[in-house]
């Protein structure tokens, strides 16, 4: 996918291509899951939506920018810690070679 479109798209062009990219290969996926956020047992629909969730156990937040910050590693860790997952993907798109562009989050392991 990345190879044929290039970098310097919009996240949400990329998100669509993912999308089809997991319908063919048949991975079962959601998209723009809602994030509630519960507060002092309140909660709270803040209009947080994960990107992707895929096989209802991996986050996939995608991005499109020219790099990523640690920001970018914070908001995943976030996300899920709130929904109660472990293994997080943040991709960046906007790379020269995609696989320069991932990083894998596990909830728990090398935070700080």
């Amino acid at each position: 996918m990345h190879r044929a479109l290039g970098p310097g798209l919009l996240e949400s062009a990329y998100e669509e291509c993912l999308c089809r990219e997991l319908t063919l290969r048949q991975l079962p996926f959601e998209r723009q899951w809602p994030l509630p956020l519960v507060y002092k047992g309140l909660r709270l629909d803040c209009g947080y939506r994960l990107d992707l969730v895929v096989d209802n156990a991996i986050i996939v937040e995608i991005k499109a920018v020219e790099s990523l910050q640690p920001i970018h590693d914070a908001q995943l860790l976030t996300y899920l810690r709130l929904g109660g997952w472990q293994v997080g993907l943040l991709i960046n798109f906007n790379v020269p070679v995609l696989k320069q562009g991932i990083r894998r989050l596990v909830l728990g392991l090398g935070e700080k």
